[in-house]
């Protein structure tokens, strides 16, 4: 399981104003490179962005949904990209002084890369979500309007 911790300086709340438009997801989640569709009930709890990852012309379609959601605090997300998997992504906002502390938390639940061994899962998957944050702090704390 990775676990990456970033502060931000804004609200909880607006952090979870860009969780909530799913249309949103590729320009902070690395990967994601366009949105196909969001669910009118999104973010509900089974609701669904429908995405793609990858570049042209290899794109992958798939969706990402809800699992759980705690506004604003907590929100578990139901990743799939196959065919590498799927994975559990929770995001977790505390108060801190001048902001917020947020912290993302991935775990490959299914699928091919489970089988590749945890250290380097991790390595990747952490590195990857030091930009998701970066890019989610950027959006959230108003950088982007």
């Amino acid at each position: 399981m990775a676990v990456n911790y970033r502060k931000f300086s804004c609200t909880p709340e607006q952090v979870f104003a860009v969780l909530e438009n799913g249309w949103l997801y590729p320009t902070w989640v690395v990967g994601a490179s366009r949105m196909r569709d969001v669910d009118a009930s999104w973010p509900a709890v089974g609701s669904r962005i429908h995405h793609s990852v990858g570049v042209w012309p290899a794109l992958i379609d798939d969706t990402t949904s809800v699992l759980e959601w705690n506004a604003p605090r907590h929100v578990m997300l139901k990743a799939r990209g196959w065919p590498m998997g799927e994975a559990h992504v929770s995001i977790d906002i505390q108060n801190h002084d001048s902001g917020c502390r947020v912290r993302i938390t991935e775990d490959v639940v299914a699928g091919p890369a489970r089988l590749v061994p945890t250290s380097l899962s991790n390595l990747a998957i952490g590195y990857r979500n030091t930009e998701t944050l970066r890019r989610l702090a950027y959006l959230s704390e108003g950088h982007a309007e």
